[in-house]
Order: C-alpha cells, then sequence, then structure tokens
C-alpha cells in the first residue's frame, strides 16, 4: 500500500467520521456514568421508579445542553 493513499480525500473524511463517531460514543458512556451514579440508588427492578426515570431523563437533558452551550461557546472563540 502506498502512504500516499492514506491522504485521500476520502481516507480524510473516513478519518474524521470516525473521530465523530468516537467523540459521541465517549459522551454516551459519560451521561450513562454520571446520570446512572446520580439517580439510580441501589438495583433497580425490572422497571425504573418514576423517579428514577424522570432523573436520567433530566440528568440526560441537561447534560446534552450543557455539552452544546459549550461547543458553541468554543466555536464563537474560533
Amino acid at each position: 500500500m502506498d502512504l500516499s493513499e492514506l491522504n485521500t480525500p476520502e481516507m480524510q473524511r473516513f478519518y474524521s467520521e470516525e473521530q465523530q463517531k468516537a467523540v459521541v460514543t465517549e459522551m454516551v458512556a459519560k451521561v450513562t456514568n454520571e446520570c446512572w451514579d446520580k439517580c439510580i440508588s441501589g438495583t433497580p427492578g425490572n422497571k425504573f421508579s418514576s423517579g428514577e426515570a424522570s432523573c436520567l431523563s433530566n440528568c440526560a437533558q441537561r447534560f446534552v445542553e450543557t455539552n452544546m452551550l459549550i461547543w458553541k461557546k468554543l466555536q464563537s472563540m474560533q
């Protein structure tokens, strides 16, 4: 394989897409861990209680909103 093949627009796009996937995967893992630790006490049963479900939903929403706010701020600084 010729190393110049690694610098094609297709490879750059592929690399960029893979980086984006990795960031999303990392964010999902982080929000899952943080919200689980915050909202779930003990071992859950077959279903989350209404309080747990509400807490998880609110926690995830705040996490997304906060990350979007930070992302927009960082973009405006460039």
